[in-house]
């Protein structure tokens, strides 16, 4: 999916400060500065998150230098197992180390354009967005393997800062938003 026919309405990493689950502040700019970077909505309550959230520990422990974020921008008032003690038991269970954000007014969502959840970005190290879609082709319940090939093609890309054509769209569930 080449960029330019996405629907992101972001090319840089911007800037916008978000909490994490402990209540401390993170500006998204200032933690991916000059490092190749992953920004993903997530949430817990999703099947296609849950479906490939061991994938995406697996490969934020190979890629250890690569900043790794995910933000949850759904509506919790309608979707409780999404607020914080539900974020916190998610990182628990799918053993992730990273930033795990909170967007309760879902400004960064719209400034992203995210669409759904898993929805996957990738930046270079000069923060200039590389890929926007899904982890691989993998899909609950499908006979194809959760191997984390497009988001491994990405990185690769983003290192040689290139934009990445290949990929597909993400699929997920609907953000759920408060409006």
């Amino acid at each position: 999916m080449p960029i330019e026919s996405t629907e992101t309405f972001i090319t840089t990493i911007p800037s916008a400060v978000l909490p994490d689950l402990d209540g401390q502040h993170i500006a998204l700019d200032d933690y991916c500065r000059n490092s190749l970077s992953i920004v993903f909505f997530s949430c817990n309550h999703c099947p296609y998150v849950q479906w490939i959230e061991q994938e995406v520990a697996r490969l934020s422990q190979l890629n250890s230098a690569v900043r790794w974020i995910a933000i949850c921008s759904n509506d919790v008032d309608n979707y409780p197992e999404d607020d914080i003690i539900g974020l916190k038991s998610q990182v628990e269970r799918a053993g992730w180390d990273f930033p795990y954000l909170v967007d309760s007014d879902q400004r960064v969502a719209h400034l992203f354009g995210a669409v759904c959840t898993p929805d996957f970005f990738v930046f270079d190290a000069a923060g200039l967005l590389v890929y926007r879609g899904a982890l691989d082709q993998s899909r609950p319940n499908s006979d194809l393997p959760v191997n984390g090939e497009y988001l491994i093609q990405a990185i690769a890309a983003a290192e040689r800062c290139a934009p990445y054509s290949g990929g597909r769209p993400s699929m997920g569930c609907g953000i759920k938003w408060t409006e």
